[in-house]
């Protein structure tokens, strides 16, 4: 009998991993997330290939901005469970009607190119798209109506603005309990609340600015989108004062449509 081939997406961050199966429609399946803190080989293989069938035949699409030995453990994972290597997906100058803005392609990374392509997937006609992908790393990225990418600014998400204050600051790790808490107002009155406030609402205000000064500089008021993904997505969507679409799948929905264009 021969077996059924199987497609796998994997978005591997530095602090969660994301995966979803390619339907044979072509379109993206339902999407799972985890914490993959201190994850072994075994870790990997249980959480995602544990119900996979048996005489399933599987080709895994990784992209990866996670560090080496988490790299080398999903690796480990993904040979162990199906047989092979997984595919490490890479930016490119062009694909699927997105072109890379930066100077040297291959500089941009890989997460925020896919995220580039699901965002040209969703993208309204003749409207621009601000891209914010907020995780470990706050990316914000411009998609002009032709689908050329803009540029780009990069800064600490809100978990690792709290970290580096906590290990740089004596006083405020004294008084800070741990773990990262809600953002309500931003006049807080107690230091985990006040961190938490702190950095929430310093993401939200740095991507307002991004989006001005798109409107600004490329496409009238009415013709630039916002478009949120990563992690810590829906706790800065609650505090932004401008329209926004919120896409959990979105660099898993730029990998469907890499593999759909190179497949």
């Amino acid at each position: 009998m021969m077996k059924r081939e199987r497609v796998l997406l994997v978005d591997l961050g530095n602090t969660r991993i994301k995966w979803a199966w390619l339907r044979r429609d072509g379109e993206l399946g339902r999407m799972r997330a985890a914490e993959h803190a201190g994850w072994s080989a075994k870790h990997f293989a249980k959480e995602i290939f544990a119900r996979v069938p048996k005489d399933s035949s599987v080709e895994v699409h990784v992209v990866s901005v996670a560090g080496v030995q988490v790299r080398t453990e999903l690796r480990k994972a993904v040979r162990a469970s199906t047989g092979r290597w997984p595919r490490l997906v890479s930016s490119v100058r062009a694909l699927a009607g997105v072109q890379n803005g930066y100077r040297d392609p291959w500089r941009l990374g890989a997460d925020r190119w896919l995220a580039l392509l699901g965002a040209r997937e969703l993208q309204r006609p003749r409207s621009a798209v601000c891209v914010a992908d907020i995780g470990t790393a706050l990316t914000l990225d411009l998609l002009d109506a032709g689908g050329v990418h803009r540029g780009g600014a990069i800064v600490p998400g809100p978990q690792l603005m709290t970290d580096a204050l906590l290990r740089s600051t004596g006083g405020i790790r004294r008084r800070a309990r741990r773990g990262l808490g809600r953002a309500r107002e931003l006049f807080a009155r107690d230091t985990r609340s006040a961190l938490a406030a702190g950095a929430h609402h310093a993401a939200a205000a740095v991507i307002e600015r991004a989006l001005a000064e798109a409107r600004g500089r490329k496409a009238p008021r009415k013709r630039v989108e916002l478009l949120l993904t990563g992690g810590a997505a829906l706790q800065v969507s609650r505090l932004l004062r401008v329209p926004h679409r919120l896409e959990a799948s979105l660099v898993l929905r730029g990998l469907a449509r890499a593999v759909r264009r190179v497949s």
